[in-house]
């Protein structure tokens, strides 16, 4: 599993990788940075095909993303 796990890692070169159990089951949470939505399989399909594993994805934000996220006109338009 270990040798595996590296492999995966190696490909998709995460930001950060941190492993631990998840309800019960063994887990792990990456960082990774997407430029495109068309990058999820990249990232997902190695643990699907050697782990049948669950992935979930997080968008996040950096405050310069926020900042360009025009949260003023959001505000405006939908209170």
């Amino acid at each position: 599993m270990g040798q595996k796990i590296q492999k995966i890692l190696e490909a998709i070169k995460p930001e950060a990788a941190y492993f631990t159990e998840h309800d019960g089951h063994r887990g792990g949470t990456l960082v990774v940075n997407l430029k495109d939505v068309s990058e999820v399989p990249l990232f997902a399909e190695p643990w699907f095909l050697t782990f049948h594993a669950i992935v979930e994805f997080r968008v996040a934000m950096t405050p310069e993303d926020l900042a360009r996220a025009n949260l003023d006109a959001l505000g405006k338009k939908w209170a």
